[in-house]
């Protein structure tokens, strides 16, 4: 029974990972393609479809760590694929009028070179058993640069869409009410940003630490 349920877990993981790799390789490509055939402020159209289905699916690797299915903390996963997807849905599908800036195209980009290379990577190790060391180089490397790319994309384009926010009033819920309660979108974003100034240099010193484990690692191995 044990040996059924780890072939199911691996088959499931590899068909998951190689989906999403598949995913993240159609947002590079449509984001590349358009930038080539007529510069950034199309490239959000071009990838909205493949970019909200890639990103909306990662919500299940949380799943994966709350289960046992994978290793990773939940702690560590959480708050990467929330932030994604606070972007993804809260700011690019939800204000329009930030979707033709350039950053948009770095966001894109960082995000699907760094998926494309985990899913891979990760694909190969559930399917084969293993990934070659080069795969593991990209995987704990590439991070070095693209996180900061990233995660200066994910903060630029929070930041360029405040005005947006304060004057729609979307998402924003006014007393009084029933409940006595009230939210604000606006202030919550600038409450997100300032969580990004701590959280930012914590993930990329524990993405540090993991790839200096998983190289010393491999080079005993």
């Amino acid at each position: 029974m044990a040996g059924l349920l780890s072939t199911v877990r691996r088959l499931y993981l590899t068909i998951y990972n190689w989906t999403l790799f598949v995913g993240w390789v159609q947002v590079f490509y449509f984001s590349v393609k358009q930038l080539k055939e007529s510069g950034h402020e199309q490239v959000y159209n071009a990838v909205e479809c493949p970019l909200q289905l890639a990103q909306t699916a990662a919500v299940l690797e949380i799943l994966h760590g709350l289960v046992g299915l994978v290793r990773s903390p939940v702690t560590a996963t959480l708050p990467q694929i929330g932030s994604r997807l606070y972007v993804t849905w809260g700011i690019l599908w939800s204000f329009p009028e930030v979707r033709n800036h350039v950053l948009v195209s770095s966001l894109v980009i960082s995000w699907s070179i760094t998926e494309i290379i985990r899913y891979s990577f990760y694909g190969m190790k559930e399917a084969f058993g293993f990934a070659p060391s080069w795969l593991l180089w990209l995987r704990y490397s590439t991070f070095l640069l693209l996180y900061a790319t990233g995660i200066t994309s994910e903060v630029g384009l929070i930041y360029l869409a405040l005005p947006y926010m304060k004057e729609s009033g979307k998402y924003c819920f006014r007393m009084p009410n029933k409940w006595n309660f009230s939210f604000d979108y606006f202030y919550a974003a600038i409450l997100i940003l300032v969580v990004y100034a701590p959280g930012s240099p914590h993930m990329y010193s524990y993405m540090l630490v993991q790839r200096s484990k998983a190289l010393s690692k491999s080079k005993k191995e």
